[in-house]
């Protein structure tokens, strides 16, 4: 079975285009924002948000040696209020987006994302999502909170209106302690 991470990559990349907006709710140590400015090419634009300092400036040395080529804004603050740096008009193109809960990978665990954001940052994504857009949500779930978080994020998930997202998750059975990727699509407009 193929990582997790390598499966939310080829799910996004499927959806993003040159040009498009992309946002990274975690930037972490930078890997999903790099992946996100390659797919949206140097006309898109990448938002990238963290409550840390150091995921923010791993993420900037990440993109300056690796030579990404797109506009990113940085923004240090947490996946719901980093929202708030996005122009509304870009808000509307908002093609895909990723988030990592949990805890910086190489951080301090004890700084962890926290359900109430997380949510509503899952809610305005999906507000903004455009038709055939996607969003990834990877839940790790083996640290204090995590199971907690993985639950309620199910559970809002479970909510949505089928006729407009589709939702996949894997491993197909949740089992304890054992990532979960949540893969949202905006179904197409009617016609």
């Amino acid at each position: 079975m193929k990582p997790l991470t390598q499966l939310a990559h080829e799910a996004l990349a499927k959806v993003l285009e040159p040009g498009d907006i992309a946002i990274d709710l975690t930037a972490g140590n930078g890997w999903d924002t790099l992946f996100l400015t390659r797919c949206v090419g140097s006309t898109g634009h990448v938002y990238a948000f963290d409550i840390q300092t150091a995921a923010i400036q791993a993420t900037q040395r990440l993109l300056e040696q690796r030579a990404a080529h797109s506009a990113v804004t940085l923004a240090l603050a947490s996946h719901a209020t980093g929202m708030d740096t996005i122009p509304v008009e870009q808000r509307r193109q908002l093609k895909a987006a990723m988030m990592n809960l949990g805890y910086l990978p190489g951080g301090d665990k004890s700084i962890v994302t926290q359900v109430a954001s997380t949510l509503a940052a899952i809610q305005a994504v999906l507000d903004w999502l455009q038709p055939r857009g996607a969003l990834s949500i990877l839940a790790y779930t083996g640290h204090p909170g995590g199971k907690m978080e993985a639950d309620a994020v199910h559970a809002m998930l479970r909510t949505l209106d089928w006729k407009t997202f589709e939702v996949i998750h894997h491993p197909a059975k949740p089992v304890d302690d054992v990532p979960i990727l949540y893969l949202v699509y905006k179904k197409s407009a009617s016609p």
